[in-house]
């Protein structure tokens, strides 16, 4: 299977590996593999990958991974399936978005 890409160089995710121990617990959540393990701590490995679901920032007992879940093309594709029009998709700054604010999909 083709490896998924969201949108390029805008996801909000970042990785403090100062403070990451190498638990690896953000490789076992993340569904689509963004992260690998270098000799002793994660590093990201796919940052395109990620739909910014937020699973690798709530289960890092660290808190070296962050992440702004629901601001990516991801949440808006399912706001818009849903229907949910009056949620924003992203805002000045969170996705790089060129019509940041726009509701539903069309930020995407």
């Amino acid at each position: 299977m083709e490896r998924l890409t969201y949108l390029k160089d805008v996801v909000t995710l970042k990785l403090d590996e100062a403070k990451c121990t190498g638990c690896g617990m953000c490789l076992e959540v993340c569904p689509h593999a963004v992260f690998r393990m270098n000799s002793r701590h994660v590093e990201i490995r796919d940052r395109d990958a990620c739909m910014e679901c937020g699973a690798c920032s709530r289960n890092c007992p660290v808190g070296a991974v962050s992440v702004k879940s629901g601001v990516g093309c991801a949440a808006a594709v399912i706001n818009a399936l849903l229907g949910r029009t009056d949620q924003p998709c992203c805002g000045p700054g969170d996705c790089g978005c060129s019509s940041a604010g726009n509701t539903g999909a069309a930020c995407c």
